[in-house]
């Protein structure tokens, strides 16, 4: 791969990637931990991740476990878990903390859906303006060392990248959006 391609290559894979972690946040009727990924919980003053105070597990399809490392740690990360956007209470016996996933509604579903078609648009659009920008760089080099051939086949190659891109944004749209409407 030419050089100078590589550095929008590299700027639509981290688009792609930041598209698969924001998908995974997004539940669909199953309990997955990645669901937790993003909440911080207050340990001894400072923020940190729910998944370094306590071991999490699925012990079923629809229940997410947090047992913490220490016992005292059960206050702080109920109230991490009430204060994010999850929508789920947390309950305890004293010793390990349950969030249990309620059935997904048909018409949240649908709005999940449209969430992740959502998503998915705009990790399109941010592809797009990679493209535009390499593009605007290549034409940029119009007089210098590099021929106009040389420019219309960067050219090319960016769009070729561009549209494999979109494929593999879509794929991932498709799979997350079937996963969410399936019961």
């Amino acid at each position: 791969m030419n050089e100078r391609l590589k550095v929008y290559d590299d700027k639509m894979q981290k688009t792609l990637k930041s598209l698969d972690s924001e998908l995974g946040t997004i539940r669909a009727g199953r309990a997955n931990p990645k669901v937790l990924d993003r909440i911080m919980v207050d340990y001894y003053g400072s923020p940190t991740p729910l998944q370094q105070v306590g071991n999490i597990s699925v012990p079923e399809p629809r229940l997410i476990q947090i047992q913490p490392w220490e016992k005292k740690m059960i206050r702080e990360i109920e109230k991490a878990i009430q204060m994010s956007d999850l929508g789920i209470n947390p309950t305890n016996d004293g010793s390990v903390i349950r969030l249990v996933f309620p059935e997904l509604t048909e018409e949240r579903r649908k709005e999940l859906a449209k969430d992740v078609k959502k998503k998915g648009e705009a990790a399109k659009v941010a592809v797009r303006n990679i493209r535009r920008d390499g593009n605007d760089v290549f034409k940029k080099l119009k007089g210098s060392e590099v021929s106009e051939d040389e420019i219309k086949d960067l050219e090319e190659e960016l769009q070729k990248l561009t549209d494999k891109y979109i494929k593999e944004i879509d794929k991932a749209v498709e799979v997350k959006s079937k996963e969410v409407m399936t019961v």
